[in-house]
């Protein structure tokens, strides 16, 4: 068994190292100084400075990184993730299980990552040439974040893709004593959540910038998952998937932690700083603030009500001041819990 990572951020190198412990395990990073900088002290400082790593290969060449892998798992940004996959393609075997780490919606095509990476591996630049199964493409998602689960503290997380076999091999590679690895088949439900939760931690954090208190944030949340569930349903996954760790369970971490991108970018908005100041200080990416447009245009394709996202959008593209945020929340129309959801 071989594993590749395809990234070293924060979770990319996260993810390597619960692979490394079980498995044969490559770690590609763009930089080749970084690659340099992990294989000399088993560490990655740019990205989860303090934390040592277990063994593995580094490298930053990424068709040697691919090649002869069983399990490819993709962790860069959601704008660069057609991109680095296309590179990486004539390299990945046609029998490889190809894994997202991704939580977020293509911009413009309003693909998932998955739907993203079964368009690439079968444009015909794949070795082999084959078509690859679409049932061998899914994604590791949950209440994930990098730090605590590099540093051994108990985690769990789910891997949604249609091939059971391929599921339990992607869960025997990942799963140790401080990670615990579920199995779920609704791939569109988990990859749906995966990224719309990054939406609601936007909001979360904006209304904790303002000062607002725990009842407004677990009304965001609650609602929030509402939102989770009324887009991941129309576009096909199960409700249940969105009462798991996919959905609840990453959509509390996100909206609760001072970990959270997300989530801080939101606390800075609240707190009367500019989006672009906010942003261009951060060393790593916020998929919700490129999320929330793709999100909004999904949720307008089908006609669905998603006032939380609109309002994160409105703030991140239109100007609106974030203090406006929850007052117009609270004064739309009354209506059932459970409206949109049945």
């Amino acid at each position: 068994m071989k594993v590749a990572v395809i990234g070293a951020g924060s979770w990319g190198t996260a993810v390597a190292a619960l692979a490394a412990k079980n498995v044969e395990t490559t770690l590609w990073a763009r930089s080749e100084e970084l690659s340099a900088a992990m294989q000399r002290d088993s560490q990655n400082n740019a990205y989860l400075p303090g934390i040592d790593l277990p063994e593995m290969t580094y490298t930053s060449d990424l068709e040697a990184a691919c090649r002869g892998a069983d399990i490819v798992a993709i962790g860069v940004p959601s704008h660069g993730f057609r991109a680095v996959l296309a590179s990486a393609a004539s390299s990945i075997d046609s029998g490889a299980t190809v894994i997202s780490l991704v939580k977020g919606v293509e911009q413009g095509t309003l693909l998932r990552m998955t739907q993203v990476a079964h368009e690439v591996l079968s444009s015909g630049d794949h070795r082999h040439d084959h078509s690859h199964d679409l049932n061998a493409i899914g994604v590791l998602t949950g209440p994930n974040l990098a730090r605590e689960v590099a540093e051994g503290q108990p985690a769990a997380s789910v891997v949604a893709i249609p091939d059971g076999g391929r599921a339990e091999q992607v869960q025997a590679a990942f799963m140790s004593a401080t990670f615990r690895v579920y199995t779920n088949p609704d791939v569109v439900g988990c990859e749906i959540a995966g990224a719309l939760k990054n939406v609601m931690a936007i909001a979360a954090g904006v209304a904790h910038g303002l000062g607002y208190g725990d009842n407004t944030i677990a009304a965001l949340i609650t609602r929030g998952l509402a939102e989770l569930a009324r887009l991941g349903i129309a576009l096909g996954g199960s409700p249940l998937t969105f009462s798991g760790l996919a959905g609840m369970g990453d959509l509390v971490a996100t909206c609760i932690s001072d970990k959270s991108r997300n989530r801080t970018v939101g606390v800075e908005l609240g707190r009367g700083r500019s989006l672009e100041d906010v942003v261009n200080e951060m060393h790593m990416v916020a998929e919700g603030v490129k999320t929330t447009r793709a999100v909004l245009d999904l949720a307008a394709l089908h006609s669905l009500e998603m006032p939380i996202a609109e309002q994160v959008g409105a703030v991140l593209y239109d100007g609106r001041r974030p203090d406006e945020i929850v007052p117009a929340l609270m004064m739309r129309g009354a209506t059932s819990e459970m409206h949109g959801l049945g």
